[in-house]
Formats: C-alpha cells, sequence, structure tokens
C-alpha cells in the first residue's frame, strides 16, 4: 500500500479535513469585504490566522501521484494537475489549484487520462507575430479554460532570454530581446489575469538551459543583468503585474535562485517593488532558513525537493525564532494579498465535471489558428513558389507525420488535444516525453483547398521520397525538432537526418518547399538549393489550417524573427553548452558554471553586431507576399525618452502587414553591443496604401544601468534612431537626435 505521504508531511490541524470547520460569520470575516484595498484585506486576515493556518499557506504539495516516490496526491487538488495548496474554509480563504502552463491547460506526463484542451502555438511563435493583441487574447483564452477546468493558478509567463539557441525549453519563451519578449509575454500574462486568475513570471532568473539546470552556477555581472534577462523579467511584470513569481533552478553568482537574496529581496521586491509573492519551481527549494529569510515565500511542489522545508521545520523555525514571526506574515500576506488582488475569493472556481467543461473549443480553436498565422515567418520565396499556384497540379508532402498533425513541444508545458496524439510515442517513454502532435493535417487542409493531386511519404526511405518529389510538380518538406523541458539539443541541426531527406528532395526536385516546425533556430544546410522556407514553429491546436492557409496565401505572412538564427554554432557565445547532459546533477554541484558574462547584455543580435557575424537570418527578419517602403523617419525628443514616427507604404498588390522596426544607437559608441531595439509597430496596410506608426522609446533602452545609484544614465550626445524591417537588413532611414545627460530611476521614469 502507497505510503500518503501528503497526509504525514500535513500539520495536525482539522483545516485539512474536508467539512471540519464551519464558515465564521461575514461579519466576523473583514478581509472577505471586496470594497478594502487588497493589502488591507490581508493584514486583516493575516491577524486572524493560527501559526498553523500560516504554515498551511506557504507549503504546496504536488497534485499528482508520485509512484517512485510513494507518494499519494491530495484529494482535494486537480487530478494529474501541477499544485495545490489547500484553503481555509474557517476564514473563507480558497484553495489554490495550480496548472502547467504556457500553451494551455497541461496534464502532468504520469497520467493516463489527461485532460484534453486548446492549445496555443509555441511561446516562440506568439512573440514572432510581435503584435501585442494576438499576446493577449492566447493568454486570455488559456486562462478562460484553466478556469472552466477549475484552476486558479496558472504557471504561466515565462521570459528567460534566448541566450542559448539550443535551450529545450526556448519554444516555451519569448526569444533574445528583453523589449519584445518582456512586452509580449507580460501581455500574456496579463490576458490570463483576466479571468480572475493568478499567472506567474518565470524563471527568476537567468535559467537559460536546461544542461545541469538544477545546480548550474550561472556567473553575471549585475548591470549586465540588470540590462539583459533582468531587464526582460521587469518589463513583464511592468506590463502583465503577475501576481506571482517563480525562482529558477540554477544558482546565481553562488546561491540558488530560491535563496538568492540579491534576485529576491534586493533585485524583485526592494527595486521593483513587486508585491506578490515569490513560489519556488518544482524541486528549487533547497533550505528552510536561507530560502524564507532570502525571499522565498512559498514552497512548491513539495515532493521534488530533498524535504518539506516550509511544512513542520519552517514552523519549528520560526517558534525558535530563526525565521522572525513578521517574515512568515509577510510571506503569507503576499500570498493573500494576491488572491484578493485577483478577484480568487470573489470568483472562485469549481472542478470541472465534464470532460469538455463546457469550453467552446471550436471558437479558442480559431484564437489559437490566428496566432499560429500571424507568427509564421517566411524566410525563403525564390521566384515567388509561394503561395501555391493554381497551376500546380500534382504536390508531393514528405515528412514530419503531416498526414496526420502538426508537434508540439514536451515537458511540463505539454497540452493534449482533443482526441489525443495521432502519433504514436516516438520520444521518450517518460518526462519529458511523450512526443505529441495536434490533430490538425496539413495535408488534409491543403488537400481541401487545392485541386492538386496529393501524395504523401513518410521521408524514411530517402530513395523513395527522392521518386516521388521528382514525379511531383511541387514538393514540400516538413522538418521536424522535438524538443523538450531537461534537456537541450546536441546541436542545430534538424534531428534523424532530416537535412539529408530535404537535400535529397531538392535534388530531385528544385521546387521544393521546407516547412519547419522546431523549437527554436536551426541551421540550413539546404538553403540554397530550396525554393521556399516556412518557420512554422509549433503552431498549436490547428496548426495545420494555419499552415495551409499561409501556404496557399488565404493568409500573407507577417511573422519576424524573435530570435537570430546562426549559420552556425561556432558564432555563439559558447559553442558548447557549458556542462555534463550525462553526469547527475547531485555530482556535479558546485564544480559546474557557465559564464554569462562573455556576451554580457549583449545577447542574440547585440551579440552577433558586436562580433561582425553574419547569421543565417537576422532577429527582426521576415518576408511576405507583397512588399512595403518604410519612409518619412521622424525622431523627437519627448521627455526623458525619444518619439519616433514613420510610414510604412504597401507597393505590392496585396493587403498584408509589416513591422516597422526602430533601433538605438549611440553615435559615439559606449553600449555593449553597437544598437538595441529601441520598439516596433505593426501596421496592416492595403495595397497601394500607406499605413502611419509612432513608436516612443523606453528611457532604459537609452541609457546604461549603473549598479552603484540603482539608475539608469543616459550619456549626452548624439543618438542616431534607425528604421529597418529586421535587425540585419539596410535601413531603411536614418535620422540623428541630440540628449541631455539624463538619469532615470530603476522604473525608466
Amino acid at each position: 500500500m502507497k505510503k500518503r505521504l501528503w497526509l504525514s508531511l500535513a500539520l495536525a490541524s482539522p483545516l485539512m479535513m474536508t467539512g471540519a470547520a464551519h464558515a465564521a460569520p461575514e461579519a466576523n470575516r473583514p478581509w472577505l469585504d471586496a470594497a478594502q484595498s487588497p493589502d488591507a484585506r490581508a493584514e486583516q486576515l493575516v491577524k486572524a490566522m493560527t501559526l498553523d493556518e500560516k504554515i498551511q499557506t506557504v507549503f504546496g504539495y504536488f497534485s499528482t501521484d508520485f509512484e517512485s516516490k510513494q507518494y499519494v496526491a491530495p484529494k482535494d487538488g486537480r487530478k494529474d494537475s501541477a499544485g495545490f495548496v489547500p484553503g481555509i474554509e474557517r476564514l473563507g480563504l480558497p484553495s489554490q489549484w495550480q496548472a502547467d502552463a504556457g500553451m494551455g491547460v497541461a496534464t502532468q506526463a504520469a497520467s493516463k487520462n489527461p485532460v484534453e484542451r486548446t492549445s496555443l502555438p509555441s511561446g516562440l511563435s506568439t512573440t514572432a507575430t510581435w503584435d501585442r493583441k494576438l499576446a493577449y487574447a492566447g493568454g486570455h483564452m488559456i486562462g478562460s479554460e484553466a478556469r472552466m477546468s477549475g484552476f486558479n493558478i496558472m504557471l504561466a509567463g515565462s521570459v528567460n532570454l534566448m541566450r542559448e539557441p539550443r535551450n529545450g525549453r526556448n519554444f516555451e519563451y519569448g526569444g533574445e530581446d528583453p523589449l519584445l519578449a518582456g512586452v509580449m509575454v507580460g501581455e500574456q500574462i496579463r490576458g490570463i489575469q483576466s479571468n480572475h486568475m493568478v499567472s506567474t513570471l518565470k524563471h527568476f532568473a537567468f535559467n537559460d538551459q536546461e544542461t545541469n539546470r538544477n545546480h548550474i552556477n550561472v556567473k553575471i555581472e549585475d548591470a549586465a543583468g540588470r540590462m539583459s534577462d533582468l531587464l526582460a523579467l521587469q518589463i513583464a511584470m511592468e506590463v502583465g503585474d503577475p501576481g506571482s513569481v517563480m525562482c529558477a533552478y540554477n544558482r546565481v553568482n553562488g546561491p540558488y535562485a530560491c535563496e538568492s537574496d540579491y534576485l529576491l529581496n534586493e533585485v524583485l521586491k526592494k527595486d521593483w517593488g513587486f508585491k506578490g509573492y515569490v513560489m519556488s519551481d518544482w524541486g528549487a527549494t533547497h533550505s528552510t532558513i536561507p530560502a524564507a529569510m532570502a525571499g522565498l515565500d512559498q514552497q512548491s511542489g513539495h515532493p521534488f525537493d530533498k524535504s518539506a522545508y516550509f511544512n513542520e521545520a519552517l514552523k519549528e523555525a520560526v517558534v525558535n525564532g530563526h525565521v522572525p514571526q513578521s517574515r512568515l506574515d509577510d510571506m503569507v500576506k503576499r500570498i493573500t494579498r494576491t488572491m484578493f488582488a485577483h478577484g480568487l475569493a470573489e470568483h472562485p472556481v469549481k472542478a470541472a465535471t465534464t470532460k469538455d467543461a463546457g469550453i467552446d473549443f471550436a471558437a479558442n480553436g480559431k484564437i489559437s489558428q490566428t496566432g499560429a498565422e500571424e507568427g509564421m515567418v517566411l524566410l525563403k520565396n525564390s521566384r515567388d513558389i509561394l503561395p501555391l499556384a493554381a497551376s500546380v497540379r500534382t504536390i508531393a508532402i514528405i515528412g514530419g507525420h503531416a498526414n496526420v498533425g502538426v508537434m508540439s513541444g514536451g515537458g511540463s508545458a505539454q497540452v493534449y488535444p482533443i482526441g489525443l496524439s495521432p502519433v504514436p510515442n516516438e520520444g521518450p517513454q517518460f518526462f519529458p516525453g511523450p512526443m505529441v502532435y495536434h490533430r490538425s493535417s496539413p495535408m488534409q487542409e491543403l488537400a481541401s483547398r487545392t485541386k492538386a493531386k496529393i501524395s504523401y511519404a513518410d521521408g524514411k526511405d530517402l530513395k523513395a521520397a527522392a521518386k516521388l518529389a521528382a514525379a511531383s510538380d511541387l514538393v514540400i518538406v516538413f522538418g521536424n525538432q522535438w524538443t523538450a523541458e531537461s534537456i537541450d539539443a546536441p546541436d542545430l541541426n534538424l534531428p534523424n537526418k532530416q537535412d539529408d531527406l530535404i537535400a535529397a528532395v531538392a535534388k530531385a526536385n528544385s521546387k521544393t518547399v521546407v516547412v519547419l516546425q522546431t523549437g527554436g533556430p536551426v541551421v540550413m544546410p539546404w538553403l540554397n538549393n530550396v525554393a521556399a522556407v516556412l518557420e512554422a514553429w509549433y503552431p498549436g491546436t490547428n496548426g495545420g489550417a494555419a499552415i495551409a492557409r499561409v501556404l496557399t496565401g488565404e493568409v500573407n505572412p507577417s511573422g519576424r524573427l524573435p530570435a537570430t538564427f546562426p549559420a552556425s554554432v561556432a558564432q555563439l557565445p559558447r559553442p558548447v553548452i557549458d556542462g555534463d547532459a550525462v553526469t547527475k546533477d547531485e555530482d556535479i554541484l558546485n564544480k559546474t558554471t557557465t559564464n554569462y558574462n562573455i556576451e554580457g547584455a549583449a545577447v542574440g543580435y547585440k551579440w552577433f553586431d558586436l562580433k561582425g557575424h553574419k547569421p543565417l537570418f537576422p532577429f527582426g527578419y521576415g518576408l511576405s507576399y507583397t512588399t512595403f517602403a518604410l519612409s518619412d523617419l521622424a525622431a523627437n525628443k519627448s521627455g526623458n525618452s525619444i518619439e519616433v514616427t514613420f510610414s510604412v507604404k504597401n507597393t505590392g498588390k496585396r493587403d498584408g502587414k509589416a513591422v516597422g522596426q526602430v533601433y538605438i544607437s549611440p553615435a559615439k559608441g559606449g553600449w555593449e553591443a553597437p544598437k538595441r531595439l529601441g520598439g516596433w509597430d505593426k501596421v496592416e496596410v492595403k495595397a497601394g496604401e500607406t499605413g502611419k506608426a509612432t513608436v516612443k522609446v523606453d528611457p532604459r533602452l537609452l541609457a546604461m544601468y549603473d549598479s552603484a545609484s540603482k539608475t539608469w544614465k543616459i550619456a549626452p550626445g548624439e543618438y542616431v534612431v534607425t528604421l529597418a524591417d529586421s535587425a540585419g537588413a539596410k535601413p531603411a532611414a536614418t535620422v540623428k537626435v541630440s540628449l541631455d545627460a539624463q538619469t532615470v530611476d530603476i522604473h525608466g521614469k
């Protein structure tokens, strides 16, 4: 018989017994008065709580059975979900039901009956839209499904910068630029929380690789961190106002992120003024007293940790004075204040009683599809082979299981499709598997949109694939790269010899279109021999329809790269990933480091500019089925910032959307890299017409961070404002603006 660890670790309190406590009269529970401020309500609640009730609130359970540890999930949690914190009935405090995460309502891999829900495209795909409204709409949609599924906390909001393009979790994140990633992820957080939900901001901080993620020590100087990863997280916090921040697995300059006084107390709570609470990642808590005093407010998913640090051990530490009562009260106040601020008490969730929970999957699928369509990036289109011509009579579709579905990324973010995966698992049997495909076939969707005869080959036999290609008017090859939490890609090539497949097919037929479904950048040794390349990322629930609509021209592609595609790993700051993917984490403790001071704040395109590397495709790049002309650039001082205006003319024959990008450079240099993205505007313009755009540059993007004063300092002199359609493109226009010396505070004010 399994040992019920959660019961043995729970405090000896009647509060854990369902129905054992009776609600007090409302007059005796003033904290339930929604007319008061969240702070006032939380202060009153904390004063009314017993020590045991406070401890109960800062200690989280895993809500899935964990057989290897003989752990059985609490019965009041949502089955096979991420986490659960029991509520307190006598006080009217609801339970916390926590769901993974960024693409939709995920089910833990151990489940035999996963919850089937709508999946957004990958985080990179959402960021590739460069469309704030779409990011918000996607967040609102998955937040609504989470609420209807019985959850009030969503572990979404991932904004780790892409320092390492081989990182297995890049597909969950927002790319390499702090402004773009921060704004887009912040909008998703804002959308999720519009459902009376709490969303997290994660992973705080510098969790930019999966290799040895549990113990690797990241070295980064304060100023470099504040201008890169931390700035991305700060912008996301300002835009999204997340209720919670999830601290990361790794170490930062020595201490673990979840017991880093620098990260949690100094940066997050003091400097940024964060009023919410810090929860640990599952397995990222390593102590009781150090973690509590360093700013961790809640231990999450405790079976993943070595001990129940914030249960009996924390209670004893408080009783003995090792952790002040005031610190525990602050932990509880932060949690309950957040719950009140986001309406968790006034808008209680109910456990989903039906498989679909009343969700409109058709409508939600359309939201996901729109995001996928807007995020796809057309990387090459020789001889205008796309959109597909009506004269094409025979099409060969090869590889990628494109006859039945589209790929998704793996790990804790895995959303299971309606009807489950149509492809038998080809990935790891256990976490971060299984490898899942969404039931939206690009081949079937194309068949409904074209009169051409379509044939399919799985691509496993190169000769058979080449023979089919040679006999067809046009070929569409699907190149898939499955990436997942806990593992990094070994290189930037497509796995399983798919590069050889594409090369063989392209040799047989020059009219070869490659559709990529990848977790991040890949190299393309066959690029010169194919006619077109479409980066579809992981396109989500209706991904097949989205791909087909872009290929046929029903949708004019408008996605732009949120990350640089290197020509090779030799161009990276670390050509070989630091750490050892084979040795167990326990054996490398205190031995493995990664030095982010190599590039400092010069992440992504900034590194390529600094070193003069020519990438395969630059940050911000993307083609369209029409053409645009950027002009009328004007830039003027506006307070402590610069306001930029420009025009976008559609010079082609199709309606389309352009992303005008504004880059800033100090004329005399002195920054971490030659230029920074200062802002952008995505403008929809009909054929032959002209649209107007306005961008206001955040003062922090004109400044260098000064660690001594904790301010941003704008140097006096001339600044070059460049208008372009990518970080690597020839400028459409440049103007200069003279700025006086200025100092702005840590928020850019």
